[in-house]
C-alpha cells in the first residue's frame, strides 16, 4: 500500500513538473494603431490637436480656463471604429492619469467598451477593465466566421494616449465609410462628460448616438461647463444637426443670465438655421428635502427662461427649450449620489431628450 501511494506522489509531481515546464500558449494577434480604423466622435481633425484622443484644438490651450484644458483631455465621447472578419478581439490601450473616483467605476473612468453592429444596431459584446497605465484585455475569442463591423467607446474620466486593436493574424482589419449624418453636438458638465456611467456606453450621448443611428460629440467639462466663449467658439465652427446646451448644473442664476445671450448670438452667427436647444437645470434627488438646493435649481431656470424669452423676443429663430421635470424618472432611483447618474438614470435621461427631440421634430440631417 505504502509503494502505491509514493508511486502516485510521483506521478503527482511529474505531472505538475510538466504542467509548469508547458510553454504558454502563443498569442497569433496581430495589433493595429489608428492608421486602422476611424476616431469618431470628434469634430476637429486631427492635424488641430495635440492628441488625436483630445476634445479641444491645440489651439484653445491658453485660450480656455486650465480645468477646461485638462479635462478636454478626457476622451469621453470617442470611439474607434472599425471592420474585421477576426474570430477574436483584442485591445490594448494606455490612460493619461490613472483617474480613480469614489463615486464611479474605474470601468466608466478609464476602460473601454465594444459594441457590435448587429442588423443596424450597435449591441454591447463586452467590457476591457483597466488595471493601470498601461493596460490589456481579450473581448471576443470564438466569433462565428464572417465580416462585423466593431465599435470601441473610450474612457470617459482619463485621457487615452494610444489604442491598438488586435486580431486573428490571418484577419484583416479596414476603416468603414465615415458617417454622412451631421452630429449632434452637446456642451455641458460632468452629467455630460458621463459622470457616474459604470462603462463608457453608458454615457447618455453615447446611449443617444447609438439610438439615433448619429454621432453626438461630448463637450462636457466636469464642475466647468459654464458657456465659456472660448469652447463656444470652438462648438460653433463644427457643422451639426443641432446643437444642445446643457450647461446650468455647473451655473450661478447670474452666469446664466450674462452667458444665454451672448453664447446663442456666437452659434447663430457662424451657423444661421441650426437649432440651438437649452436644456434645464436637471432635477436633483434632494430637491424635495433641501431648500436651499430648490431654490437655487429654480432660480437657475428662471433665469434661462428670461434669457430664452428675450432671444425670441429679438426675433432668434430656431431656438427650443427642454424643461428637466422627470427626466430620469420620479422614484429617485437615477444617480449614484443625487446628482451624477447611474446607468439607470442615463437610459431614462437619453429617451426622455429623444422623445422631447422628436417632440420638437428636430432630425439629424
Amino acid at each position: 500500500m505504502k509503494r502505491c501511494f509514493y508511486i502516485f506522489l510521483l506521478c503527482c509531481s511529474y505531472s505538475l513538473s510538466i504542467a509548469q515546464e508547458a510553454p504558454a500558449k502563443k498569442d497569433n494577434s496581430k495589433y493595429y494603431g489608428k492608421e486602422s480604423f476611424l476616431i469618431e466622435g470628434t469634430g476637429i481633425p486631427e492635424s488641430e490637436k495635440e492628441s488625436p484622443y483630445d476634445r479641444l484644438p491645440l489651439a484653445s490651450k491658453g485660450k480656455v480656463r486650465q480645468a477646461v484644458w485638462d479635462l478636454s483631455k478626457n476622451s469621453a465621447g470617442l470611439t474607434a471604429r472599425f471592420i474585421t472578419n477576426s474570430p477574436s478581439i483584442k485591445v490594448k490601450w494606455g490612460v493619461l492619469n490613472d483617474t480613480k473616483l469614489n463615486h464611479m467605476a474605474s470601468t466608466g473612468i478609464k476602460g473601454v467598451d465594444l459594441y457590435c453592429k448587429v442588423n443596424g444596431k450597435w449591441v454591447y459584446v463586452n467590457t476591457g477593465r483597466p488595471t493601470a497605465i498601461e493596460n490589456e484585455a481579450t473581448l471576443l475569442t470564438s466569433l462565428a466566421p464572417g465580416e462585423h463591423e466593431f465599435k470601441i467607446y473610450l474612457p470617459l474620466y482619463d485621457g487615452t494616449t494610444h489604442l491598438e486593436v488586435g486580431i486573428d493574424s490571418t484577419s484583416y482589419i479596414k476603416k468603414p465609410n465615415p458617417e454622412t449624418l451631421l452630429p449632434i453636438v452637446f456642451y455641458g458638465t460632468s452629467i455630460l462628460q458621463g459622470g457616474c456611467a459604470s462603462r463608457p456606453g453608458m454615457a447618455f450621448t453615447n446611449i443617444i448616438s447609438r439610438k439615433m443611428n448619429v454621432d453626438c460629440y461630448n463637450f462636457g467639462f466636469s464642475g466647468n461647463g459654464r458657456m465659456d466663449p472660448p469652447v463656444v467658439d470652438v462648438i460653433s465652427k463644427i457643422k451639426a444637426s443641432f446643437y444642445v446646451i446643457d450647461c446650468l448644473p455647473n451655473m450661478t442664476p447670474k452666469q446664466v443670465t450674462d452667458s444665454v445671450m451672448p453664447l446663442a448670438k456666437a452659434l447663430r452667427a457662424k451657423n444661421p438655421s441650426t437649432p440651438i436647444v437649452f436644456v434645464e437645470n436637471i432635477e436633483y434627488a434632494r430637491i424635495p428635502f433641501e431648500a436651499s438646493i430648490k431654490k437655487s435649481f429654480e432660480d437657475k431656470n428662471n433665469a434661462l427662461k428670461v434669457e430664452f424669452a428675450k432671444l425670441q423676443k429679438e426675433g432668434m429663430k430656431g431656438l427650443y427649450y427642454i424643461s428637466s421635470a422627470n427626466a430620469i424618472g420620479d422614484d429617485n432611483e437615477g444617480t449614484v449620489d443625487g446628482t451624477h447618474m447611474t446607468d439607470l438614470g442615463f437610459m431614462r435621461y437619453a429617451d426622455y431628450l429623444i422623445g422631447k427631440f422628436k417632440d420638437n421634430k428636430l432630425v439629424v440631417r
